[in-house]
């Protein structure tokens, strides 16, 4: 059976704050075949301070290098915008998803039921808000971009208390009995999904390390899936065949329009290429048999070979090595058996080139 990578276009804030635009989006995501089409909800004030700068990327792509609050402010959607891209997403067949960055948001989210909720890189740190999402009691995607193995194992103790209790914690210690605890790792099993992710925009492929999914899946034993910062396809695709159940991945409607993660992201187009191309991948990676698929049967006689005569041979006359040659179709005596003949007499006269027989 054919396994189904779940793929998220990633929206985030490519609607630069207007609805219209993040209606665009949603019909976008569907159209290209996508699973899941997911936005970025925040409060801006609950987010960051005024003193905090833009990052690099975001200062080049928006109107200099102020603060990130006043960006934020610009890219935020209220809740009754979010309602309405949730309505649209049912309309279209598509899920709707948002990433969550402050406990209200979360809080909010929840009533809007979105199949799956998701922790941003930035977020592996902020135990309040993991602790929060853990208590949703429903699937978790954690991106871990940044992350080292030992806070990934931190907040994934954080999400385990959560899942496994309502108690205001004690310490940091509680987490790692969480973690530890068999009951732990079954209701991490359960909920939650890791995805490798490099928090560059865009990412180098040379800083991407796709096999640090399977240092994730063997250390952790969870389900694994990639979100993808490069540009292009490419890299996306090759992270499906390594495995991964998810991908996420940024488009926009027009990579010129301004905002920080539009010159990031997929066109519509491409969006629609890589969707197909995962699904193409998924078949080709099959089964773990290996055995001639029916596809190659037809070809399978016109491609190997048979034991025929290199030269006229009498009846009677014994089989040498050299008396014998391997030639197309292989509907006769297989070359694997030459030696088997070696030694035996012609059962019949043969003339050059016809298939020897038993």
């Amino acid at each position: 059976m054919t396994r189904r990578t779940l793929i998220i276009a990633e929206a985030g804030v490519n609607h630069n704050g207007s609805r219209e635009l993040a209606l665009q989006l949603v019909d976008t995501a569907a159209e290209a075949g996508a699973d899941v089409v997911k936005f970025q909800s925040f409060r801006a004030a609950d987010l960051a301070t005024a003193s905090a700068p833009k990052a690099a990327y975001q200062a080049a792509n928006t109107e200099g290098s102020g603060s990130q609050l006043a960006m934020l402010r610009e890219l935020e959607l209220s809740s009754s915008d979010q309602a309405v891209l949730r309505d649209r997403c049912r309309e279209r067949s598509i899920g709707f998803m948002s990433t969550a960055f402050d406990a209200t948001s979360l809080a909010f989210l929840a009533t809007l039921e979105p199949p799956a909720f998701k922790i941003p890189s930035g977020d592996i740190t902020c135990a309040p808000l993991l602790l929060q999402a853990g208590r949703l009691r429903k699937p978790l995607i954690v991106s871990t971009g940044m992350s080292t193995l030992a806070e990934v194992e931190q907040a994934l103790g954080v999400i385990a208390y959560g899942l496994m209790s309502d108690g205001e914690p004690r310490s940091t210690a509680d987490f790692a009995d969480a973690f530890r605890d068999p009951l732990g790792r079954r209701v991490l099993e359960r909920y939650v999904t890791l995805l490798h992710c490099v928090t560059a925009y865009p990412a180098p492929p040379e800083a991407v390390n796709l096999r640090a999914m399977d240092t994730l899946a063997s250390i952790f034993g969870l389900a694994v899936g990639y979100s993808d910062h490069t540009l292009g396809t490419e890299v996306a695709l090759a992270a499906v065949a390594r495995g991964a159940c998810v991908i996420e991945k940024h488009y926009t409607l027009d990579r010129s329009l301004p905002g920080p993660d539009h010159l990031a992201s997929l066109e519509p187009a491409e969006l629609g290429s890589l969707v197909a191309g995962i699904r193409r991948v998924e078949q080709a990676l099959g089964s773990t048999v290996k055995a001639p698929a029916p596809q190659e049967l037809p070809n399978l006689p016109l491609a190997r070979r048979s034991l025929v005569a290199a030269r006229r041979i009498r009846k009677g006359e014994v089989f040498t090595a050299e008396m014998l040659a391997a030639k197309r179709p292989g509907t006769g005596i297989s070359p694997m058996e030459i030696w088997s003949l070696v030694g035996v007499p012609a059962n019949r006269e043969y003339a050059a080139d016809e298939q020897i027989e038993r």
